[in-house]
């Protein structure tokens, strides 16, 4: 009797014991989990402003195919691509900018940041500036590799963002700039928002009861310039569901006046605007155009060409300006 109480006492005893081990292992884990994952009510300094942004050092493989290690954060970046540009500040990279493509006119801040030339790029001029990262084009490292070696050993980060003639091929680039510079939850919500909307134009264009025939033209006479497949213009077409009548052609293709009118399009849209002043009454004043159907129902419309060839999130907004003046009734809701 007594040696069953006392072997019961010892269970007991070497049973708390296990107890407190395991709670004490316990807390031990759930304190080292806190340190590596701190809640979202923690405000203290050390947590402050985490994410999964910024984990630097980072390997890519950019445009080039190349794999790129960018070692810490870019303070400063030049940009030798307009659309590379507008990616950066969407990404929320503007202040970092110091150093933009002559061509680089979005946003309007781009106007006071230093200008480094474009294919050809001012070497001098971004080497003097020290950047951290330069963002260049597949153009660039097809056809100026020394220089970008040069680069390379002033201790500057070359990335290579690759040719885009595709929403995906953006997506990607947009993914790209975002984990070099830093910003992935940045580049993610933007590619999620550009999903987003682009699937709702194609939903809204399942409303289209006839396609209607739309030629595109992104250079006026004499030297009249098309775009046929492969084209972003073309990728927006087909979203909105109508037909690009130039849809045999591959790429940017130049027409004479006569194979233009002979394609009898319901809706010309032209892109040139911006340099061209009223390319709307070009069109409808030329000589040999009065039975074209877009130009006796004065269906032609100029869009701004950055929002439908430029391979950056605008895009989206090109795609939806489209809609709203090919199929007003459908997409001006």
């Amino acid at each position: 009797m007594m040696e069953s109480k006392m072997k019961k006492t010892l269970f007991s005893v070497l049973l708390a014991i296990l107890l407190a081990v395991m709670v004490g292992c316990g807390a031990t884990e759930e304190g080292n989990e806190s340190k590596e994952s701190p809640s979202e009510t923690d405000t203290s300094e050390e947590t402050q402003g985490e994410s999964s942004d910024g984990a630097f050092p980072v390997t890519i493989t950019d445009g080039s195919g190349e794999q790129v290690e960018i070692k810490s954060e870019p303070e400063t970046i030049v940009s030798v691509l307009a659309s590379n540009t507008e990616i950066a500040f969407a990404l929320g990279q503007g202040e970092k900018m110091v150093g933009v493509s002559d061509y680089s006119n979005y946003p309007e801040e781009t106007a006071n940041i230093e200008k480094v030339g474009g294919q050809e790029m001012n070497v001098e001029k971004i080497l003097s500036l020290n950047p951290d990262m330069v963002l260049v084009s597949t153009f660039h490292f097809e056809n100026h590799s020394a220089v970008l070696q040069k680069f390379k050993k002033a201790g500057i980060d070359v990335v290579v963002v690759d040719d885009a003639t595709s929403f995906e091929d953006v997506y990607e680039n947009i993914q790209l700039v975002g984990k070099a510079t830093g910003s992935q939850d940045k580049a993610d919500q933007i590619v999620k928002d550009m999903e987003t909307r682009l699937a709702k134009v194609k939903e809204k264009a399942k409303q289209v009861e006839e396609k209607k025939k739309v030629w595109v033209e992104v250079a006026p006479a004499p030297d009249i310039f098309t775009t046929g497949t492969g084209t972003f213009m073309h990728e927006m077409l087909e979203a909105i569901n109508a037909k690009n009548v130039a849809a045999e052609e591959e790429g940017w293709v130049k027409f004479t006046e006569e194979e233009a009118v002979n394609l009898k399009p319901e809706v010309i849209i032209t892109t040139y605007g911006y340099y061209g002043e009223n390319p709307e009454a070009q069109v409808l004043n030329r000589e040999g155009w009065s039975e074209v159907p877009a130009v006796e129902n004065e269906q032609i419309f100029d869009v701004d060409n950055d929002t439908v060839t430029r391979p950056g999130p605008r895009l989206i907004d090109g795609v939806e300006r489209l809609g709203e003046l090919i199929y007003p009734e459908v997409f001006g809701e």
